[in-house]
């Protein structure tokens, strides 16, 4: 596999105390050393192959030890999709901010069209390697385990924040969960399309597609499902 540098931007990080810059060099510091990590061992797997990259790999192009290494990951492949745990915060972070007006449904597409369209972070059909990643996701179970965390974390914190804007317990009201359930399930339905074929529409345009489809109803001219049973006519 070719070299792909994942080029992402770190979070400014605090404002210093008053007469001294120590605290907020440090955060800045530990936040660069996560980033290098994580881009190093996403480049090492597309690069190689998950099961030809070990921890040692990757602290060793980072030049950190593997104490270092633990400090921020508990394995290679939390390291590899840290990027998606990332993308996670941000659209959560959008949907948050999304006025309070909006239907969940309608407030979480948006928050992902935010995303998609973000410049200073470009979402997963802006950056190299990405459709190459979640191909892997899909065949390599030691990530699909560490994906699939990282989903059902992003996605019960989207729930508390629909919840939190309804103003209603996620606990005891189906709305929440329901909403964010279908706008997940819109975005897997787009990615799943974009990441089998090269020459399929973008990755935005496949996504509004997904929700069209959402709350479209069948038509009276749409072709019966195939029963097996042979035709009498």
């Amino acid at each position: 596999m070719s070299s792909v540098s994942i080029e992402r931007h770190s979070e400014p990080g605090p404002a210093p105390d008053a007469g001294t810059d120590v605290p907020g060099r440090r955060g800045r510091k530990t936040r660069q050393t996560r980033q290098a990590l994580a881009d190093a061992a996403l480049e090492l797997v597309l690069e190689r192959g998950p099961a030809a990259v070990t921890v040692e790999d990757v602290t060793e192009r980072v030049d950190v030890s593997r104490r270092t290494f633990s400090r921020h990951f508990s394995s290679k492949e939390e390291a590899v999709l840290d990027c998606v745990r990332a993308d996670c915060e941000r659209i959560n972070a959008t949907l948050a901010a999304r006025p309070a007006g909006e239907q969940p449904l309608t407030a979480y597409r948006a928050a992902l069209r935010v995303w998609l369209a973000d410049e200073d972070e470009p979402a997963w059909h802006r950056r190299p390697g990405m459709r190459e990643l979640l191909r892997l996701v899909t065949m390599e179970p030691s990530l699909t385990a560490v994906h699939r965390r990282i989903s059902v974390e992003a996605e019960e914190t989207s729930i508390r924040i629909v919840a939190a804007r309804l103003g209603v317990d996620p606990e005891r009201d189906l709305r929440p969960s329901v909403a964010v359930g279908a706008g997940v399930a819109a975005l897997l339905a787009a990615a799943r399309a974009w990441v089998r074929d090269t020459g399929a529409a973008g990755l935005p345009e496949l996504l509004e597609r997904a929700f069209e489809l959402l709350t479209a109803e069948p038509s009276a001219e749409d072709p019966p499902p195939h029963t097996g049973k042979k035709s009498t006519t």
